[in-house]
């Protein structure tokens, strides 16, 4: 079945095919995975009797720790089969190494094929990537080959850079980009300062990553908003992770990003590893289909999203996820309230007082998490510090420490040397 066209059948069609997939990923790990043969000998798992979707319940779950602990107890393949070694940024801890074969490749190709597809993409685009292309950045590579099996026009640029980005912008004339929906921002104020007419440019869409651009709703965010205000393209919103070495990507539709449901089988659990209804807040739960190197059962993400399964407009009959609630490990629990970063970082991104931001994390004397925020703010008046810690105040409920930082230091905070893409987040705690 075509990558493409999967996501068209009924739904009965795609659970049977998930369903005959699952069964062959159960046999190929009790063959060669040594972490799941022995999670299956340790639980006593006859992996002939799970046949179905629902059976994925009795299999217990792994997760990060797993992986980082056991990096090498997922390989599935002899070592001379690899050729490509990918790696976690290390959000949430040590990164993670996840080796590829020639067939993952091409499958991540696929993945990326389909993912440029469902938001509109057509070999007659031109794409500029403004984003990390080295560093082990599996998501710079899917873009790429994505892109080449589309036969779209690729421009290498890398991430920052307002000034070449436009300069190339002008001279190759892309009709798309593929970027951080802050850094966009970023873009337009450059054209703005520097006189570019960024109405009469050849840019006509974004695929924005690794930030949220909608609300749980889908209507647009705060950052979603700016961006349109200023510059009338269409966005599209993504969300992936190297161990799932899938995309969830809008449509046109903008209601959430489709799952491809030849590539990934989703479940969004609860607490007690139950799923979740439709419209429900989950950690998202993934088990590959058709990865050969390091294939992964019941991984959770640490995610929290909603999912929905009507039919979308655009004819997809594909299960869809909202954008990321938060992440359940970035979880902040300050002065009685419970936040998670995207939803304080809207909040920062709507007061006209701040230029930028980092949000910082730590753990106190007593054990309890603090909240330290470093802003750049439009200017270092008495007035506006009082205006920014009103609206916190109001806003949250309670009252995080302000740091005010110039622009250079914010930098070094949001690109570290080591990093390979926006550090908005940074988590101290114990």
């Amino acid at each position: 079945m075509d990558l493409k066209e999967s996501e068209y059948q009924s739904t009965d069609a795609l659970r049977l095919m998930q369903e005959q997939k699952l069964q062959n990923l159960l046999a190929y790990l009790a063959t060669f995975s040594p972490f799941y043969k022995q999670l299956f000998a340790e639980n006593n798992i006859d992996i002939t009797t799970i046949k179905t979707i629902d059976g994925l319940s009795l299999l217990p779950t792994t997760g990060k720790e797993d992986l980082q602990q056991r990096n090498d107890d997922f390989l599935c393949v002899p070592q001379k089969k690899i050729i490509e070694y990918a790696s976690t940024s290390g959000t949430l801890g040590s990164p993670v190494i996840i080796a590829l074969t020639k067939n993952d490749l091409e499958r991540l190709a696929h993945n990326e094929y389909s993912s440029f597809v469902c938001a509109d993409g057509t070999p007659d685009d031109i794409y500029q990537l403004m984003l990390t292309l080295d560093r082990q950045f599996m998501a710079g590579i899917a873009y790429y080959s994505g892109l080449a099996k589309l036969g779209a026009g690729i421009i290498r640029l890398g991430p920052g850079v307002p000034s070449l980005q436009w300069e190339t912008i002008q001279r190759l004339k892309p009709t798309a980009i593929v970027a951080v929906p802050s850094f966009i921002l970023k873009l337009i104020q450059f054209a703005k300062d520097n006189g570019i007419d960024i109405a009469q440019t050849s840019v006509k869409k974004a695929i924005c990553i690794g930030e949220n651009i909608h609300n749980t709703d889908f209507s647009l965010n705060i950052l979603g908003k700016k961006i349109k205000e200023a510059w009338d393209i269409n966005l599209y919103s993504t969300y992936a992770s190297t161990e799932m070495q899938t995309a969830f990507t809008e449509c046109s539709e903008g209601r959430g990003g489709h799952l491809q449901p030849e590539l990934l089988i989703v479940e969004v659990l609860d607490e007690n590893n139950r799923q979740v209804q439709p419209g429900i807040p989950g950690e998202v739960t993934i088990t590959t289909l058709g990865v050969e190197g390091m294939p992964l059962l019941r991984y959770k993400t640490g995610d929290i999203c909603m999912y929905f399964d009507e039919p979308c407009a655009c004819g997809r009959n594909s299960l869809r996820l909202s954008p990321v609630i938060g992440r359940k490990k970035q979880m902040i629990k300050f002065k009685g309230t419970t936040l998670y970063p995207p939803a304080l970082f809207d909040l920062l991104n709507e007061m006209d007082e701040i230029i930028d931001f980092a949000v910082e994390v730590y753990t106190n004397e007593i054990g309890l998490d603090e909240v330290l925020l470093h802003l750049l703010p439009t200017d270092l008046t008495e007035a506006c510090d009082h205006r920014i810690r009103a609206n916190l105040q109001a806003r949250l409920r309670v009252s995080p420490a302000i740091v005010y930082v110039d622009a250079p230091a914010l930098q070094k905070m949001l690109f570290p040397e080591t990093g390979r893409k926006i550090t908005r987040f940074i988590d101290r705690r114990k």
